[in-house]
């Protein structure tokens, strides 16, 4: 049985990885600190879940021994924070990657995907591509980009076949606790709030659904010849936000109530990617439709409203 290591599995994105593997027929391990996974989002998996953090390379390394693959999705939070405490976002992110590479290596695992996102592209850099130079505009993409470089390193130095995917705006079950836009919208959705759209709402998104990327994570993991590559996981589709907030109505069954605010200063207005690299050499192809997953998605927050109701 194939067996894979997955760090961050008990995450949103992870949580869905490990339920795609399960379904192929590999043993899962999960490495969490559950500081945002939950242990619920494993349930019914068969996963086993080893709790510890993913800078103690020790306890990584016995985690890894005898997988075959380490999918790397632990990290940091996101933009902000990573403004606010740029030494706390490398140790999470920069020094967490290297961790898991080193840990990986030791273990004799002979795949390494790391998740990564548009985060290391500059502004301008859209439709984001492999092609596209790498310019931070903050420490998380700076500290993304430190990752896709130790995976090159690795791939270079010691044989592993390290490869890196770089996520678009993912969305789906299990996302409560994310700050992007479709579940912030579909929560201010349920409590009856207003939804904000700066400018006219013609800003544009690439949403992909959670079940597309562990798609082509798997993929990633198990095509030959591709490894010190970079693929771009995306739906390849530019949706505005105006748009989004027509689809949320349909599928709510209600009109979203909408408050338009000016446009916010230095804001990308296109941020869509170009998937062809990824269909081409590891035969990816998104399933989920924007409105079939937000329906998904919808319902998904509001079983768990209910759930947690008086």
């Amino acid at each position: 049985m194939r067996t894979a290591l997955v760090t961050g599995g008990a995450g949103f994105i992870g949580s869905a990885l490990v339920r795609l593997l399960g379904e192929r027929g590999y043993a899962v391990r999960v490495y969490d600190d559950l500081s945002l996974g939950k242990v619920e989002h494993l349930e019914g998996t068969g996963a086993d879940l080893v709790e510890g953090d993913v800078r103690n390379v020790d306890a990584l390394t016995d985690a890894a021994r005898g997988c075959g693959v380490v999918f790397h999705l632990a990290a940091g939070t996101g933009v902000q924070p990573s403004i606010e405490d740029p030494f706390a976002d490398f140790d999470l992110n920069g020094r967490g990657t290297l961790s898991a590479l080193s840990a990986a290596h030791r273990a004799g695992a002979t795949r390494f995907v790391f998740s990564s996102s548009n985060a290391p592209l500059g502004a301008g850099a859209y439709p984001a591509s492999e092609t596209k130079p790498v310019a931070p505009l903050s420490p998380y993409g700076a500290g993304k980009a430190a990752g896709e470089a130790y995976c090159s390193a690795f791939h270079g130095a010691y044989g592993l076949e390290a490869v890196v995917v770089r996520f678009s705006n993912a969305y789906g079950p299990r996302s409560a606790h994310k700050g992007n836009v479709i579940p912030t919208f579909i929560r201010r959705l349920l409590e009856g709030e207003e939804l904000v759209l700066y400018g006219d709402g013609s800003q544009t998104r690439d949403f992909v659904f959670v079940t597309d990327l562990a798609d082509g994570l798997v993929r990633a993991a198990e095509t030959e010849g591709v490894g010190g590559e970079i693929f771009q996981l995306a739906s390849g589709v530019e949706t505005s936000l105006a748009t989004l907030v027509s689809l949320l109505g349909d599928v709510s069954g209600r009109e979203p109530p909408v408050r338009r605010e000016p446009p916010r200063s230095g804001e990308i207005l296109r941020n869509y990617s170009l998937i062809d690299k990824a269909r081409e050499r590891l035969g990816y192809a998104p399933q989920v439709r924007l409105e079939d997953g937000l329906r998904l998605t919808y319902e998904w927050f509001t079983s768990r409203r209910a759930a947690v109701a008086p």
